[in-house]
């Protein structure tokens, strides 16, 4: 099948052409713990679990933000298909410049339990909206260097104190979503 695999050390995308089997994606990770993000029009992004906490390094695909290695493959409803995006336009999506907030934060949550792209539930008005830790970093990423400089000092300190750290990251969620609002 062919696919593509991102390397975050040498930061390039490289063609692969890998024999499914149902541990393939496992294996290619070392881990039974994957992220299946779909970010891309009929593909799927694979990345591993633990790269958080493992510190690897960051990058975006578009604005979705990825850490470590990541393999891709086409996706047919709920099947895993050769890739249709051609290696020039995928490399042109992929961008390894980290804004410095992310770089900080990451840095930070690299000792937590967090996952990045687990959701969670906010009502916003009368409606319910469904985000994730990820969506709180390019929140913050956009407001100005005080609040920035905020959530960080505040995040420090939730892991500091070992308070909840997804409670904190819910409400930061919370006030963004609500700033965006006004």
């Amino acid at each position: 099948m062919q696919s593509y695999a991102i390397n975050s050390e040498n930061q390039k995308v490289e063609s692969k052409e890998l024999q499914m089997q149902a541990n393939t994606v496992y294996s290619f990770f070392n881990s039974i713990l994957i992220d299946e993000l779909l970010t891309l029009k009929d593909h799927i992004i694979y990345a591993d679990e633990n790269a958080l906490s493992e510190g690897k390094k960051p990058y975006f695909i578009g604005e979705q933000l990825i850490l470590g290695d990541a393999l891709i493959l086409g996706r047919n409803g709920m099947e895993d298909v050769d890739v249709s995006i051609s290696e020039e336009e995928l490399s042109s999506l992929v961008n390894f410049d980290i804004p410095q907030f992310y770089k900080d934060t990451l840095t930070l949550l690299v000792n937590t339990e967090i996952n990045l792209y687990k959701t969670f539930t906010l009502q916003k008005d009368e409606e319910s909206v469904t985000l994730n830790p990820e969506w709180i970093l390019y929140a913050f990423n956009m407001a100005d260097e005080r609040t920035k400089e905020y959530f960080l000092e505040h995040l420090q300190k939730t892991i500091n104190t070992k308070e909840d750290i997804n409670q904190y990251l819910q409400k930061m969620a919370g006030l963004a979503l609500n700033a965006g609002s006004k």
